[in-house]
């Protein structure tokens, strides 16, 4: 008789049931943007509740991927995996290489937003939003080859769609991709929003902030999940204070460089 396995938790896990991290504090995680597993499982280990795989800005694909989930699997970390674009065949891949939790870039309104929806998720007979998702979970990591019962029944229930809004168009839809049915969160990026309102490089003016905590609002008022990049303290608690469920507080390429300039600086100034 072949091996029954029990799927992996997904990120709703984080928030749902009185023994759900969000139960008595913020959910924390981070990018892991390196591509390697090693990197990927030292960030696993060090205690946040994600680790967010960017495979949007990152140098590296499929293979890579794999390698990174099998790696922070061994941790009670959650991984999650921001695909290059909202587009069904690499949101597929992704998945079928065993991402359980996709994180979906440009979302710019609700049409997009169901369409990542689609995108996750099977056909299913009598279902109000068809899937698209290529049926080949079997010779896939996603069902463990097989392993994890009813996986195609199930992989809707299985799966965490995360959305991006990251744009000033994004945040007047905001109310309304929130409300779109399969969107389990939503994920504010600021640097991209600050550039789409004219603000480059200025993730903290008043204005940009501004948007972002009326997406906070419009998230919460739909009864979603949101989260923002935050890598600086102040900002982050400011957004958490505002209403934020989790916050992404750093990138292990970006803690490496200023780990290594403060320590070349001490030896050689």
């Amino acid at each position: 008789m072949p091996v029954q396995l029990n799927p992996l938790p997904s990120f709703r896990d984080l928030f749902v049931g009185p023994e759900a991290p969000a139960a008595t504090r913020p959910v924390v995680g981070m990018f892991v943007c390196d591509g390697g597993a090693t990197s990927a499982e030292i960030c696993a280990g060090a205690g946040f509740d994600y680790v967010l795989i960017d495979a949007e800005h990152g140098s590296f694909w499929l293979e890579s991927i794999q390698a990174q989930l099998r790696a922070v699997a061994g941790y009670s970390a959650q991984a999650v995996v921001r695909v290059p674009v909202n587009d069904e065949v690499p949101i597929k891949q992704v998945l079928d290489a065993g991402a359980q939790n996709i994180m979906v870039p440009m979302v710019h309104d609700a049409a997009s937003a169901a369409a990542a929806v689609r995108s996750v998720r099977y056909p299913q007979p009598g279902a109000a939003e068809a899937g698209v998702r290529g049926v080949g979970a079997a010779l896939a990591r996603s069902s463990r080859w097989g392993r994890i019962p009813n996986y195609l029944t199930r992989a809707h229930e299985l799966v965490s769609l995360i959305v991006q809004i990251e744009s000033s168009e994004a945040v007047s839809n905001a109310a309304e991709i929130a409300a779109v049915e399969g969107v389990d969160a939503i994920f504010l990026g600021p640097s991209d929003l600050a550039a789409s309102m004219g603000y480059l490089g200025q993730q903290g003016h008043p204005e940009v902030v501004e948007a972002v905590k009326s997406v906070i609002a419009a998230a919460k008022t739909a009864g979603k999940i949101v989260g923002v990049n935050a890598f600086d303290p102040a900002a982050a608690k400011d957004y958490l204070a505002a209403g934020a469920d989790f916050v992404n507080v750093g990138a292990d390429v970006a803690l490496l460089a200023r780990a290594t300039e403060k320590l070349a600086e001490q030896y050689l100034s």
